[in-house]
């Protein structure tokens, strides 16, 4: 069993910039590929940027690509979504997420956190 916490969310203007955190439960977290996902309002859930065990593979949606940057610091189980250029579309409640492989499907997944709010104004 894996909890995971995001924090950081919050609201932002256009332009500016925040960074999430998920910090997880027990002693295996390098074994996991972790995941950040979203949800706007009205539409699905969807991938955002994932980051292999050691780090050495990441990906990430076209939509983010160049603005978003996703790492993890092992030592402290934390995983790290910055976000940079925000923009208004970006508006969603973001999830981080535990699985066993570096795939950008939900269904990959088996841990997820509770969210944390990212509002962008224009």
């Amino acid at each position: 069993q894996v909890q995971l916490v995001e924090s950081g969310g919050g609201l932002v203007q256009a332009g500016e910039s925040l960074r999430l955190s998920c910090a997880a439960s027990g002693r295996t977290f390098s074994t996991y590929t972790m995941g950040w996902f979203r949800r706007a309002p009205g539409k699905e859930r969807e991938f955002v940027a994932l980051i292999s065990g050691t780090g050495r593979f990441t990906s990430y949606a076209d939509s983010v690509k160049g603005r978003f940057t996703i790492s993890r610091d092992n030592a402290k189980n934390t995983v790290y979504l910055q976000m940079n250029s925000l923009k208004p579309e970006d508006t969603a409640v973001y999830y981080c997420a535990a699985g066993r492989l570096s795939v950008p499907t939900m269904t990959a997944y088996d841990y997820w956190g509770q969210g944390t709010q990212v509002t962008v104004s224009s």
